[in-house]
C-alpha cells in the first residue's frame, strides 16, 4: 500500500471529525476524553479489538481519562488508506 501525500492527507482528514495530520511524521491522531480512567481503558480494549482484526495497530497514550490515538502504516513509511479505515472504524464505536 502506497503512502499518501501530505495533500491527500490533509484532504482525508477534513472528512472526518476530530482527526489531525501531521505530515512532518507523518502520521493522523485524535484525542479521546472519557468520563473516568476505567472507561478509557475500556475504550482502548475495543480500539485493540478493531486494530487486530484490521492486522494495523496504532500507537496509544492514555492519561488518566484522555487517549490519544496516533495511526500511521510503518512498512509504507507514512499515511495510507489503511490507517484512515481504522480511524473510521474507530470513531463508529
Amino acid at each position: 500500500m502506497a503512502a499518501m501525500t501530505a495533500d491527500e492527507i490533509q484532504a482525508a482528514c477534513g472528512e472526518l471529525s476530530g482527526w489531525e495530520a501531521d505530515t512532518e511524521a507523518p502520521s493522523i491522531s485524535r484525542e479521546y476524553q472519557f468520563p473516568s480512567f476505567p472507561a478509557a481503558v475500556r475504550f482502548v480494549d475495543f480500539v485493540a479489538e478493531l486494530a487486530e482484526a484490521a492486522d494495523h495497530h496504532p500507537d496509544i497514550d492514555i492519561r488518566y481519562n484522555r487517549v490519544r490515538l496516533t495511526l500511521s502504516t510503518h512498512s509504507a513509511g507514512g499515511v495510507t488508506a489503511k490507517d484512515f479505515a481504522l480511524a473510521r472504524a474507530i470513531d463508529h464505536c
